[in-house]
């Protein structure tokens, strides 16, 4: 019973929080600026729309072709178009419950290349490490381009007291957990051991690929196009075209964050993108729509792409056995 409660708070909350977010974002307009809202929308430059979305299905692609070369490594060898299939699957799934298209995309592997799940399983955590490497790469950068844009955002919204107040609790809180994690005999530090232990060895094994420099090559491709599937979206319209490489950089891992911790960002990314380009002297209107075009144009390529990869799947995998 426990498990199924759970389970439902973990679909249920998220979507509650959009919900709420989208509410909250649009009670704050007028009707005029709603129009104004729905004016952008109809007149925003969708060709540019366009090239986003033919980045991002590179960026699939190259994901599912880089998945490979670690497969290889342990010694199986998925057929490419599942791979692929299985990371646009993962990608529609995860719009469900945040993180659970990692599991759909071993399950595919083990259906239609019988293998193991958990080898399957154990080369996308590897990946993800890769990939969280990439996106401190872009916090770090962004960090120093815009750290005096970043200080006064923070202190508009926190207090300094209550900020070093704040530092000084977070310091403690990781102190003791260093101690906690060095020393404890506690059955759930030692699993989280084992647990972190694993990921380290399946990171330091991607140095050990035959062909590591492919893998390499992919992973910037694939952040790549993360960034740039952004980046040509700022001219859709003309209040969002004039944005600075950092303002664009600070805006991509705000978004890019909403995305991994919510529901593939319902509610969340449209209201994040507004507060973070409110900064750079985009209206609160602008700021919206450009958050949620970019949103909706994502969305709906996924959930075609999910969809359409669930229907080919098994007809494909059929004619390959004939």
């Amino acid at each position: 019973m426990k498990k199924i409660i759970s389970k439902w708070l973990t679909i249920l909350l998220p979507i509650l929080l959009g919900v709420f977010l989208v509410y909250y974002t649009y009670s704050k307009f007028t009707p005029e600026q709603l129009d104004e809202i729905k004016l952008q929308f109809k007149n925003a430059n969708y060709l540019y729309i366009y090239i986003s979305l033919f980045i991002s299905m590179i960026s699939l692609w190259s994901r599912g072709y880089r998945w490979k070369y670690t497969l290889e490594h342990l010694g199986y060898k998925p057929k490419t178009y599942n791979n692929v299939m299985a990371v646009c699957i993962a990608y529609f799934i995860n719009m469900t419950v945040p993180r659970s298209g990692e599991f759909s995309r071993a399950l595919v592997l083990k259906k239609y290349d019988n293998i193991p799940f958990d080898k399957a399983f154990g080369t996308i955590i590897a990946e993800r490490v890769v990939d969280s490497f990439f996106l401190l790469s872009f916090i770090v950068l962004a960090f120093f381009l815009e750290f005096n844009v970043l200080k006064t955002f923070v202190l508009d919204k926190i207090s300094l007291d209550k900020l070093i107040i704040t530092g000084i609790i977070g310091f403690i809180l990781f102190i003791s957990f260093i101690a906690l994690y060095i020393y404890s005999k506690i059955k759930v530090i030692l699993l989280l051991k084992e647990k972190i232990k694993g990921l380290v060895d399946g990171v330091l094994s991607i140095l050990k690929l035959k062909n590591k420099w492919p893998f390499i090559f992919h992973s910037f491709l694939i952040w790549t196009c993360y960034f740039l599937m952004f980046y040509v979206t700022i001219y859709a319209l003309p209040e969002t075209s004039t944005l600075s490489f950092s303002a664009v950089i600070i805006s991509f891992i705000v978004g890019g964050l909403a995305i991994t911790l919510t529901n593939g960002g319902f509610g969340a990314y449209p209201f994040l993108i507004s507060e973070i380009l409110l900064i750079y002297g985009v209206s609160a209107t602008s700021g919206t729509a450009f958050g949620w075009l970019v949103w909706t144009s994502q969305t709906i390529m996924v959930v075609l792409l999910g969809s359409i990869s669930f229907l080919l799947l098994p007809l494909l995998n059929k004619s390959s056995k004939q």
